[in-house]
């Protein structure tokens, strides 16, 4: 049993975010640091929360006063999710451990848009981009040589971050780069390397001279992080930046819009749900029925369709109904 009593924890709400608690949560919680740190975010603005409005008594009303809060203050709706997602997980522990009631019972996350936000490619841009990149300079052809792999591999910039020379290997006599997924803790996914781009990472690492295969794939060129692991936000960064010079300038267009297109592409080339599925590394097919749905509405002629019907002559089927 727990040395800290409800009615002191319901006195001093400061006491669930203790040292002492936090280490119990974490160990009972057993997940990686990345989920850790997601959990970590929600507990503590919620905290800061209740110290802002005086609260030293949070209720199930608080909970929801805060989700509006979040709200209110422009919090996506999947941030706010994400946060009661952990707020339920740890009022649920304290429950159970007799800390503090779990007062998130019963509170609903916001209701999270299941389409994309962001726009895809076509194959025609994403040639323009990639064309568009100066493949004279070492960083130049790091920048090709990651964008053209994120493109066919339809690799998240996370993945492109954690990918190190010794995970390019072969697989059925394929070349191919294993890559440590979202929510995953090993390299066990693969994509294949198609000969163009495999070429262009052999050119980079030709260009980064004499190197080690415990090295990150992508390393950054800048002085002050010479060789060092490129971080998700310089990718990203990089990937818009190409896209920009290109022509091709949008809110709606960032690095993720090249794993976006590299999904949809395939599905318009006729490849199949459960192919294009374990190619996006895609836990559940619902996520990948999301893109082919989309691919679906903009193979759809409604709109020409209905055009047609009110200034091409179609109101004699009207009339004839």
């Amino acid at each position: 049993m727990t040395d800290i009593t409800v009615k002191e924890v319901y006195e001093a709400p400061k006491e669930i975010l203790s040292d002492k608690i936090l280490t119990r949560f974490v160990d009972f919680l057993d997940v990686s640091d990345i989920t850790l740190r997601s959990y970590k975010a929600g507990i503590s603005q919620f905290i800061n929360y209740l110290h802002t409005q005086g609260i030293t008594r949070p209720s199930r009303e608080d909970i929801l006063n805060f989700k509006n809060a979040l709200t209110d203050n422009g919090r996506k709706p999947a941030t706010v999710a994400l946060y009661l997602s952990s707020l339920r997980r740890f009022f649920d522990w304290t429950a159970t451990e007799g800390i503090y009631p779990n007062i998130t019972a019963g509170v609903k996350a916001p209701r999270q848009d299941k389409g994309h936000k962001r726009d895809f490619l076509t194959g025609t841009a994403i040639r323009d981009v990639l064309t568009g990149i100066d493949r004279k300079t070492l960083e130049g052809k790091r920048n090709y040589a990651m964008m053209l792999l994120i493109t066919t591999g339809g690799l998240r910039t996370v993945e492109a971050v954690r990918a190190n020379i010794a995970d390019i290997s072969t697989r059925g006599g394929f070349p191919v780069l294993y890559v440590q997924g979202k929510g995953r803790t090993s390299k066990a996914d693969y994509v294949k390397l198609p000969a163009p781009v495999l070429e262009a990472i052999n050119d980079y690492l030709k260009a980064r001279g004499q190197v080690r295969q415990s090295e990150p794939l992508f390393v950054s060129c800048s002085r002050r992080n010479h060789g060092q692991r490129l971080t998700t936000r310089t990718v990203s960064g990089v990937c818009k930046k190409a896209m920009q010079t290109a022509g091709y300038n949008s809110d709606r267009l960032t690095a993720h819009s090249l794993r976006h297109s590299a999904v949809t592409l395939a599905l318009m080339a006729g490849q199949t749900l459960a192919e294009v599925q374990y190619f996006a590394r895609h836990s559940s097919i619902n996520t990948t029925m999301i893109y082919a749905h989309n691919v679906d509405r903009l193979k759809s002629e409604c709109e020409a369709a209905i055009f047609g019907a009110v200034f091409s002559g179609m109101g004699n089927i009207e009339r004839r109904l």
